[in-house]
């Protein structure tokens, strides 16, 4: 079962209140077959534990690595995975969609 989306922005506030490093991914753009819908979220702790769902498989993998960097850095930052990119199997998105993503900063 997924989480809500008021469980997975209350939890992106406590783990903010706990002092950690927190970004939140967010479904912006699909094409095609595509596992989550566009607003779907994802929130992402600097210990790497994550709540919520932007697509599943692999991609999500990518997605909490990605946004390690963000928590680091805080510059945002979109990204894209699909068919017609070369990882588009590794992924988990072989089925012929694509979607975009952007992964921001909790400040």
């Amino acid at each position: 079962m997924l989480a809500s989306d008021d469980d997975i922005l209350s939890r992106a506030e406590a783990w903010k209140g706990a002092g950690k490093g927190v970004a939140i991914a967010t479904v912006i753009e699909t094409w095609g077959s595509a596992p989550r819908p566009v607003g779907s979220h994802l929130i992402i702790d600097e210990d790497g534990n994550f709540l919520g769902s932007v697509s599943g498989g692999c991609v999500e993998g990518a997605v909490v690595a990605e946004a390690a960097d963000v928590i680091a850095d805080g510059k945002p930052r979109t990204i894209e995975f699909g068919v017609a990119d070369e990882t588009a199997w590794r992924v988990g998105l072989s089925c012929g969609g694509r979607i975009r993503v952007f992964v921001e900063r909790v400040d």
